[in-house]
């Protein structure tokens, strides 16, 4: 049975931790996503999106019956409306208990994994195993115009809805940039990833959505809660009738994560790789 925190405080993050020799899903420890979204204005059960946290997993390995290893990257889809999300480092330890543990198939291993995270998220997660070759891991560039090469002057470092603004012509475009960093809100480190705004409505100032996107370089939080903010600042100071934020963050632990929220139907390319995951 996984953990049920209230709080960070028995978090495996930021800790020395011995790595299991034998599968234990008691390792996973699942954080509350209410507690981030309220001052976000968002009510748990009336999400203002939909959207899902996509996980892929590289360092992903078990015995076969035989005592043969076996490797694979793995892919997780943990929905945006399941009441908690999984702490990293608990699910790299979990994986990892993996690693000398005797599965008698492929299909064991996905079906292990599908119970154990959707007990601990509160929700179904999806569960693919890939090849390590497997052409769906070739990166992407991400699609629309890229704005990193605006010349523009930076001097705020937290993120502020201020930098937001709009004119009157109303436009269906995709934007991104490679310029996003917020750092571990438990350890301080540094996350570094992309960024892809989608949307329909009245045509945003490319600069000012470029300061608003630097902004997140000093702000402290999760990947999926920093997608979430942007989404309902966006939704809030830009008024599109269709939106779609998509966030693919650089490999940590082994571990890389890629949330996207949207308006419902207005949905994501998938799958979608970087080079820098």
């Amino acid at each position: 049975m996984a953990h049920r925190p209230d709080t960070l405080e028995h978090a495996p993050l930021g800790r020395d931790s011995a790595y299991p020799e034998q599968y234990d899903a008691g390792l996973l420890f699942p954080i509350p996503r209410a507690a981030n979204r309220a001052p976000l204005g968002i009510e748990e059960g009336k999400l203002p999106f939909v959207g899902e946290d996509e996980w892929h997993a590289f360092e992903v390995s078990w015995l076969n019956a035989r005592g043969k290893p076996i490797v694979a990257v793995a892919r997780f889809r943990l929905p945006a409306e399941s009441p908690s999300l999984i702490e990293s480092k608990s699910w790299k330890l979990y994986l990892n208990s993996f690693n000398q543990t005797r599965m008698e198939s492929r299909e064991e291993v996905i079906e292990t994994l599908k119970r154990d995270l959707s007990a601990a998220a509160g929700a179904p997660v999806s569960v693919e195993l890939l090849g390590v070759e497997d052409t769906e891991l070739t990166p992407q560039p991400l699609p629309g115009d890229c704005l990193d090469d605006l010349d523009i002057e930076v001097s705020d470092y937290t993120p502020s809805a201020a930098h937001l603004a709009v004119s009157d012509e109303v436009v269906e475009e995709t934007l991104h940039s490679h310029l996003l960093k917020s750092n571990c809100p438990v350890t301080g480190q540094p996350d570094w990833g992309s960024v892809m705004i989608r949307y329909k409505g009245p045509k945003l100032d490319r600069e000012g959505l470029l300061r608003y996107l630097i902004g997140y370089r000093q702000h402290q939080d999760f990947h999926e809660h920093c997608v979430e903010h942007i989404f309902t600042d966006l939704m809030q100071h830009a008024q599109p009738s269709e939106l779609l934020v998509l966030a693919r963050y650089v490999r940590r632990g082994g571990l890389d994560i890629s949330p996207w929220r949207a308006t419902p139907g207005f949905t994501p390319p998938s799958p979608l790789r970087l080079a820098r995951q």
